[in-house]
């Protein structure tokens, strides 16, 4: 599947009021329908008082794409609708969003529906920060206590994190590096070493970066 496609950067919501209705739009990044209809159910769970919690998702990008939508019980093409066209118009893909409503005591007619779930669509997506997902590796190497700052430059220098530092008598660092940097990376381990350390990969995941 393309993974070239933009994503949301991490989960954010916001809210307004439109003729005392409050609408709170959450979007966050999903990369399976198992993962969508989980966070679906996570925000239904968190807003279960409210009036309605319209919901809509798009699982991949370009032209391979999984949709789905629903009004949850608001009328007929009037909710998820409107929220799933502008997420498409957003360009985003792996993207799930929730539009939560507690209703305010007036009605807003068919076209004023449309409007509110169409503007609390967009107040999410124009904010969010824009990710890609590309795969790294989790690793770890045991490395001399001399060797800890240059080793946190050369990780930095290939687009790596340090998740974890453990100090015993040498110091065993966790980090993920993106898998099209790892071949450079264990060559600078080498030549930092003297060719004495290499990092082992524990796993291989994915991951959002921002572009």
């Amino acid at each position: 599947m393309n993974r070239s496609h933009p994503v949301p950067l991490s989960e954010i919501r916001r809210e307004h009021v439109i003729v005392n209705s409050r609408f709170i739009a959450t979007l966050a990044p999903v990369f399976s329908i198992e993962e969508a209809r989980a966070f679906l159910a996570r925000i239904k769970k968190e807003f279960a008082d409210a009036t309605h919690n319209v919901p809509a998702y798009i699982i991949g990008g370009g032209n391979t794409v999984t949709e789905y939508f629903s009004d949850d019980g608001e009328p007929a093409g009037t909710a998820g609708r409107p929220a799933l066209a502008v997420l498409r118009g957003s360009g985003l893909g792996d993207a799930a969003l929730v539009i939560t409503r507690y209703f305010g005591g007036t009605l807003l007619g068919t076209g004023g529906l449309v409007k509110a779930y169409t503007e609390s669509a967009q107040m999410v997506v124009k904010t969010v920060g824009r990710g890609q997902r590309v795969p790294v590796h989790g690793v770890m190497l045991a490395i001399p206590y001399h060797l800890l700052e240059r080793m946190r430059l050369l990780a930095a220098r290939h687009r790596g994190e340090v998740l974890g530092e453990d100090y015993a008598a040498d110091i065993t660092m966790t980090m993920q590096v993106p898998v099209d940097e790892f071949d450079a990376f264990q060559a600078g381990l080498r030549e930092l070493s003297a060719g004495k350390l290499q990092a082992e990969v524990v796993e291989t995941k994915q991951m959002v970066v921002a572009i």
